[in-house]
């Protein structure tokens, strides 16, 4: 059943769902069928995919009191869900629409050809404009309207077909800001928040912990949300729920997470004061999953600094890199009569990961997706090349074709690939901290030598030793006390290795 956009349910571009197709992890030593990840082969080998299978996922059932009241839309990026009910039911698992209608989905009228985004800030003449004077967390230039770049003799032309409202593209280890647009300008972030909530709660349960999920836990999940399908009296491991928020980007699965960490608005708590060790200033949270809230925003900016901060987490990036994996279904009886668990495919969202109506982006390894009403589609994404590892977020393209927030993310790769040693920084992602904030600004040259040369030899700050560590070959940097100060390489999924080498 298609996900349509009604008064109390979110637009939702990411419906679509292949036949099941293998992981980008390797599955563990394990015969539980629970949280278990598949291997790749199915996934970089197209030709070994069933055609036009596909997995049913349970729809929960959920009582009046589970749904908060809204007026406005919210998110459904994650899967092919019925709307959540108001009334008390049960339904059967229902099968998702069949390869034909999700071929469908992905084809839809060619729109105008979008304005250049140095001629138009975010990419349409009727879009709102950006605030005249925004944060200049990072650097001065970073809290100017409109694209900033600086380019040196010689390098490549920004891409002409880009109408996100708000983008920045950053060196991951450096944290150099190679150019941005509207980086400050607050948005509805969507799911991207998500980034967010895992970086801030990943830490505090360990994944084997396990809970048996009550019907309170699913309290206060918007309208339209994306699901993955937990129920309620059923029994999830963290690393089961963790998959649900990764790879289905699944706000019954976030709402569980929360509630084991003492309820939403603890968790919102958290959240929000971990934003603001970041320095990620241009954040307000209202909701865990990133539903459309009154006054819940973010930015490009900030979004990013979720990303870096996120991928220092060795069970982050695998999450986020996941393609498909296997997530706990009801139990059965066999022809015997024996109660066993099912366990029903998951892919994850990510379409230039999974390359579901787009090409995977070669050396993609994550990050996170989002789209609701308020918010359009968003999304912040890591790929490496080389020895490079960049980041890139998008918010809400105003060219409405299918799959453009992708696309245009695609773009801003190839072109900060190339242009990463032919542009001067216009900006830095900063490091935790209240030193990190007070830096000198990057808005120039000097002021950005300045302000990473007293990054790199700060020793102090309230945040502890952050460590480097490596994505795709390559290696993030940790800001922390100890900034730029350890690399350490950590192996991804041989999915990003094999996808770098093509």
């Amino acid at each position: 059943m298609t996900q349509l956009q009604t008064p109390k349910a979110s637009r939702n571009q990411d419906t679509g769902r292949l036949s099941f197709m293998g992981s980008s992890m390797v599955a563990a030593p394990d015969t539980s069928t629970r949280g278990s990840v598949v291997n790749t082969s199915a996934l970089l080998s197209p030709s070994s995919a069933t055609p036009g299978t596909f997995t049913s996922v349970p729809t929960p059932s959920f009582t009046s009191t589970h749904v908060r009241d809204r007026t406005r839309k919210g998110n459904a990026e994650g899967s092919r869900r019925t709307p959540v009910r108001r009334t008390p039911s049960r339904r059967a698992a229902a099968p998702l629409a069949t390869a034909a209608t999700a071929a469908l989905l992905l084809c839809g009228p060619l729109a105008a050809a979008p304005a250049h985004a140095a001629d138009q800030p975010g990419g349409s003449t009727d879009a709102v404009k950006p605030p005249a004077r925004m944060s200049t967390v990072g650097g001065k230039r970073l809290g100017r309207p409109g694209t900033q770049v600086d380019p040196k003799a010689g390098a490549p032309a920004l891409p002409k077909e880009l109408s996100g409202k708000s983008w920045v593209v950053a060196d991951a280890e450096s944290g150099d800001v190679l150019a941005a647009h509207n980086a400050h300008w607050q948005l509805p972030p969507a799911s991207t928040l998500k980034m967010l909530f895992a970086d801030t709660l990943l830490p505090k349960m360990p994944k084997t912990k396990t809970h048996k999920v009550q019907l309170s836990d699913l309290d206060g999940m918007g309208e339209g949300s994306s699901l993955v399908g937990v129920k309620e009296n059923y029994t999830y491991s963290v690393h089961d729920l963790w998959l649900g928020v990764f790879l289905r980007s699944g706000n019954d699965a976030v709402h569980v997470l929360a509630a084991m960490n003492g309820g939403v608005p603890a968790t919102v708590k958290e959240m929000q004061a971990h934003a603001e060790y970041l320095n990620a200033r241009d954040t307000h949270v209202v909701t865990p999953d990133g539903y459309d809230e009154k006054g819940q925003v973010s930015s490009a900016y900030d979004l990013t600094l979720f990303a870096r901060s996120g991928l220092q987490k060795a069970d982050f990036r695998e999450y986020c890199s996941t393609a498909t994996a296997q997530f706990p279904g009801t139990f059965e009886k066999d022809k015997k009569g024996k109660k066993t668990r099912s366990s029903f495919g998951i892919q994850n969202t990510n379409r230039l990961l999974t390359g579901l109506g787009v090409e995977p982006y070669k050396g993609i390894a994550g990050v996170k997706n989002g789209n609701t009403t308020n918010a359009g589609a968003t999304f912040t994404g890591v790929a490496q090349r080389g020895n490079r590892v960049l980041l890139v977020t998008v918010m809400n393209p105003q060219e409405k074709e299918v799959n453009e927030v992708y696309k245009e993310t695609a773009r801003l790769f190839d072109w900060g690939f190339k242009a990463a040693d032919s542009v001067n920084p216009i900006g830095t992602l900063v490091r935790p901290g209240a030193a990190g904030a007070n830096h000198p600004s990057a808005g120039g040259k000097e002021d950005h030598k300045h302000a990473q040369a007293s990054v790199s030899t700060d020793s102090g700050g309230s945040g502890g030793v952050w460590t480097a560590v490596g994505i795709t070959g390559g290696s993030l940097v940790l800001l922390g006390a100890l900034a730029f100060g350890v690399h350490r390489r950590w192996p991804l999924p041989e999915l990003v290795r094999r996808r770098s080498r093509d």
